[in-house]
Formats: C-alpha cells, sequence, structure tokens
C-alpha cells in the first residue's frame, strides 16, 4: 500500500489508522532518511492506541521508550546510534517479541529478521509531502493505492 501525506499532521493522521492494524501486539519497521517524519508517524500511532502523543519524542538518546499509561502499551525504539553489530547486545529481540505495538526507527539498522509491517518514508518535493510505503510479511493493513 502506498499513500502520499502532504503535512506533517496527514502522516500523523495516518499513523492513528496504522495504530488500529498494529494493535494488539503488532510491530512496525520503521525505514526512512532523517527528517521523512518516522516519529511524526509515531507520535500518530501513540494517538490511535490512546496515548498521550506529546510525549512520543525520538529516543535517539535513550534507545527505548515505553509508554504504558494507556489501553495498549507502546515501545518505541530508535536505533540512529547504532550499528548492527551494537544492536544484539541491548536485548532487543526479547523486547519485540513482548505485549504492546512496538514501533522500531531505523530498522535497517536490525541485524536479524523481524516479523513485522514494514513502513517506508520518503520527503516528498513540496514542503511537507510524504511518501509512504506498507508491506511487509506481518502486514495486516487494507490493500489500497493512494497516488502510488
Amino acid at each position: 500500500m502506498i499513500v502520499r501525506t502532504g503535512s506533517a499532521g496527514e502522516t500523523r493522521r495516518f499513523g492513528i489508522e496504522l495504530a488500529e492494524w498494529l494493535r494488539p501486539d503488532g510491530t512496525a519497521l520503521l525505514f526512512g532518511d532523517l527528517g521523512s517524519g518516522k516519529t511524526v508517524l509515531t507520535q500518530g500511532i501513540a494517538e490511535g492506541l490512546g496515548l498521550d502523543a506529546g510525549f512520543v519524542q525520538s529516543p535517539t538518546f535513550t534507545l527505548i521508550h515505553e509508554y504504558d499509561r494507556g489501553p495498549v502499551r507502546l515501545v518505541h525504539v530508535d536505533l540512529y546510534r547504532l550499528q548492527p553489530e551494537e544492536v544484539e547486545g541491548i536485548g532487543l529481540d526479547e523486547v519485540l517479541a513482548g505485549d504492546g505495538v512496538k514501533v522500531v526507527e531505523w530498522a535497517d539498522r536490525l541485524p536479524y529478521r523481524v516479523p513485522a509491517t514494514e513502513v517506508r518514508l520518503e520527503v516528498g518535493r513540496k514542503p511537507g509531502e510524504r511518501k509512504i510505503e506498507v508491506g511487509g510479511d506481518r502486514c495486516r493493513v487494507p490493500h489500497r493505492n493512494e497516488g502510488g
């Protein structure tokens, strides 16, 4: 499925929709360059899970944030600062096997395969525009194409 959004607000709203497809224990692997909207999408996922999206920030310096003050737990992982060989030592495989919705930013740094919904974000030509491609072996989203 390909979705095009025209603003950060639209990207966040798509995250709200994506949350429904990920609950109760799905994993979303996010791929995209700096500024492609990964954290904004994650804020939408948090909101869709009934969490306060205002608390969701990029966990770059702490690697993993857990938000469990809502009906569904959210685990937000950011692998930006790690190399694949460093990921193996942080116990992420246990976190990803746990309860709740898991979102992994910079998923290209995972050294192993994870059954998940894969979300690829690209910056568009106009400010705020994003192309979001959703797929993967655990993708439970409806198959639709919006301008792909």
